[in-house]
């Protein structure tokens, strides 16, 4: 028997299709997708949301102090000028970082090896490309998906058939996070 279902496609194909709509479904929540496709997701992502609840608290809180420029009142860097030249002043700030203990790190990358980059894009259309923002999936999964799920031994997602695709007949559902 195969390990997994080969959905007409060839290898690099495939690892593409579903890497991003493995991404797609832990991002968004739920996806509409095929019945042989939403089978193929659901091994991938709960093993990506087990991987998270296994090391949502392994990481040590640190404290570290950055040089960050100085910024006036309409967000421009402050420049002053030293020696003949314009130089940017630059102030100490003490952060609170989290620090990945190995496990945790060797988790992150793990993710990273399936998670393609997400950007969020502001709905109105003034500024859309400025405010573009890119999503930290391995972040997200450790701080929201993981917690939601800590309780719960496996299950992660539901699949609910919707119906058949009118085009060819492909019976269509509908994956979601629990």
């Amino acid at each position: 028997m195969a390990k997994y279902r080969k959905l007409g496609r060839t290898s690099s194909q495939r690892k593409a299709l579903l890497r991003s709509q493995v991404t797609s479904l832990l991002y968004h929540g739920k996806i509409r997708t095929t019945e042989a496709k939403a089978k193929e997701i659901q091994k991938i992502a709960e093993g990506l949301i087990a991987l998270a609840v296994k090391e949502k608290d392994n990481f040590e809180t640190v404290k570290v102090t950055a040089k960050v420029a100085k910024k006036d009142k309409d967000g421009k860097r402050v420049k002053e000028v030293v020696d003949g030249k314009k130089v940017t002043v630059y102030e100490e700030v003490e952060k609170e970082i989290k620090k990945d203990l190995p496990s945790r790190l060797h988790a992150r990358r793990q993710m990273l090896r399936v998670f393609y980059n997400v950007k969020e894009v502001p709905a109105k259309g003034a500024g859309r490309k400025k405010n573009t923002k890119v999503v930290d999936m391995p972040a997200k999964m450790f701080d929201e998906i993981a917690p939601k799920y800590a309780s719960r031994n496996g299950g992660y997602t539901r699949i609910v058939k919707i119906g058949q695709r009118k085009g060819d007949a492909a019976m269509e559902v509908l994956i979601e996070l629990v």
